[in-house]
């Protein structure tokens, strides 16, 4: 058997500009740190002068968010503080229609598919998500130079609010009071909103019940629970805190009966109606997928007649939806509660725009595959490369229901960086679970020992007769690391997450080689010994360059799966994702 060359040098690249927005390198609760974005851009003196301002702020996604800081309670973010900002500016918030969506997971593909149905209406439309801000009819990401302009334009009033508070307004706050203020100027007829933390005590949380036109929480999961009470019941206060007087509630879900309990009754008290996309009306399904273009699609029915409180209807066949996994077909459905909120308004939304703004939706980084061209980029022509951003254990589900669906004969390779403050042995758990099919686990400590082991592994393979392995299976996991908000303080090492997925695979039985410890010859007599079993090993491995660790998920794919179809899937958080895309622009 030919061993391809696994260590490879980095090849020089031409340019190129991949489309990812340059806000989302510099809000503050994203990806890549706000000193990145202004070096690695060849920005105006004004957008580093903007850049330089914000990271004089407080960073909570730097220092960590205070236990309780997204209650409604006497430890919650204090509101007043964006209030005045606000007032400050002129209430720009009042400017506008908002549809204002919190929840754990699925925020971002909701408010991707909303703000897409209303630009298809032909509504200009602002759009603040963890990602990105994008305006107008077209949804543009905003650019830096428009960022920048407007910035300078009322500066002189965030100065004003600074000295106000004393020190105490956060980047995520003034974050949110620019893109206000830009929808205003910009004269956006709605302004789709995601919310940063919980609901209540959030920084978006300052639109009354004439500002809003829909609420909407799309699920309720067990995410930054010391943030926001310690369970799900607090979280779930927490998060219909975004809730209005008389104004309209959309849920996405599944949840729990008392969970949904609580949001409802909190609906209740606020004589709000509520419609959700969970109610036994909502008969859409996925029918397929299809892989015939570069982007794959998956093709839906979007089915809803429910009656309760609101009624809403309608019918939509074979939907192609480029945001892919059962997840997004939910997501999808509550989107269309919310604009079949707003038709019942009397907003003008056809059928037709609502079909059009869910297929064209697109969100960066959910289960995004890289172009062929981007691929090529990296380094990596003919690699088949999906981005994904999960980092629970419910948005593991969703990211393994969608492969196991879509590509149940896929070779992978996972591509692993996570916060510190994750559940790491909870998600190995779930991604493990869903690949039930691995036979070992080995580690090891470095790049050249995996070339030396692989080579030995895949020559022994050969000396015992095995068969080439069964489709559809896992091949590596790579653990990497990648800054947050500048720096790797709240990364978790790729040694610790390792040892996580360890301990995950120990618990489910598997057998365990780790190469620190290990003599060749025991790795020999191992490989030997397991011949005839499974016929095959997943290996585990630590690599601190990411880019390394693609190609080498490549090479591993390549020599492993042969003509089988394999897929490196980059996921454990946003940071990561947005890694790769920030290699695209280098």
């Amino acid at each position: 058997m030919k061993i391809p060359s696994i260590v490879r040098s980095l090849t020089s690249r031409p340019r190129y500009r991949h489309k990812t927005p340059l806000f989302a390198k510099c809000r503050p609760f994203l990806d890549a740190p706000l000193r990145s974005f202004s070096t690695a851009l060849p920005e105006s003196q004004e957008m580093k002068e903007f850049m330089e301002y914000m990271e004089k702020l407080k960073n909570y996604e730097k220092i960590g968010v205070p236990r309780g800081a997204g209650t409604d309670s006497g430890d919650g973010f204090d509101l007043g503080r964006m209030r005045r900002l606000l007032h400050n500016l002129g209430n720009p918030q009042s400017k506008f229609k908002a549809l204002h969506i919190a929840g754990t997971k699925g925020k971002g593909s909701t408010a991707a598919f909303l703000s897409s149905i209303l630009r298809a209406e032909g509504y200009s439309v602002g759009c603040y998500t963890r990602e990105r801000i994008t305006l107008g009819t077209t949804g543009e990401p905003v650019s830096a130079k428009a960022l920048s302009s407007h910035f300078h334009l009322i500066k002189e009033d965030l100065d004003i609010a600074v000295k106000l508070e004393k020190g105490h307004l956060s980047q995520f706050e003034v974050f949110t009071a620019l893109a206000f203020s830009l929808f205003a100027e910009e004269k956006v007829q709605f302004a789709v909103i995601e919310a940063g933390l919980g609901g209540a005590r959030d920084a978006t949380n300052v639109l009354t019940n004439s500002d809003l036109a829909v609420s909407v929480i799309t699920n309720i999961g067990a995410e930054h629970l010391a943030a926001l009470g310690g369970s799900l019941e607090s979280i779930a206060a927490a998060k219909s805190g975004i809730i209005k007087e008389r104004r309209p509630l959309v849920l996405g879900g599944p949840f729990l009966p008392h969970i949904e309990r609580i949001i409802r009754d909190k609906a209740l008290s606020m004589c709000s109606p509520v419609v959700s996309a969970s109610d036994p009306g909502n008969r859409s399904g996925l029918k397929g997928f299809s892989r015939a273009c570069e982007m794959p699609r998956q093709l839906c029915d979007i089915l809803l007649l429910i009656e309760r409180d609101l009624r809403v209807f309608i019918e939509l066949f074979d939907v192609q939806l480029r945001l892919l996994g059962s997840h997004q077909l939910q997501n999808a459905a509550t989107a269309t509660c919310a604009a079949l909120c707003l038709r019942d308004q009397g907003w003008n939304l056809s059928d037709t725009s609502i079909r059009a703004g869910l297929e064209s939706a697109f969100l960066l980084g959910r289960s995004q595959f890289l172009t062929a061209k981007e691929a090529k980029m990296l380094g990596l022509p003919g690699a088949t490369i999906m981005l994904d951003g999960a980092h629970t254990k419910e948005s593991a589900h969703a990211l393994m229901d969608m492969i196991k669906t879509a590509y149940p004969e896929a070779r992978l390779v996972l591509v692993v960086a996570m916060a510190n403050d994750k559940d790491h042995l909870g998600f190995a758990r779930v991604l493990l679970s869903a690949l039930n099919d691995i036979s070992r686990l080995c580690a090891y400590p470095s790049l050249e020992e995996l070339v030396l082991v692989y080579q030995v592994v895949c020559e022994l393979s050969s000396w015992c007769g095995e068969e080439t392995p069964q489709s559809g299976c896992l091949e590596a996991v790579c653990f990497t690391e990648v800054d947050i908000a500048g720096d790797k303080t709240r990364t978790i090492s790729s040694s610790s997450l390792k040892d996580s997925w360890v301990q995950a695979c120990q618990e489910m039985g598997g057998d365990f080689l780790d190469c620190k410890t290990a003599k060749y010859e025991l790795i020999e007599n191992q490989h030997t010994q397991s011949a005839g079993k499974k016929g095959r090993e997943s290996v585990l491995f630590v690599e601190s360059s990411l880019l390394a660790s693609l190609r080498l998920g490549s090479e591993i794919l390549a020599a492993k799966s042969g003509n089988q179809h394999g897929i490196i899937v980059v996921t454990g958080s946003l940071h990561i994702v947005s890694a790769v895309l920030g290699l695209l622009e280098r």
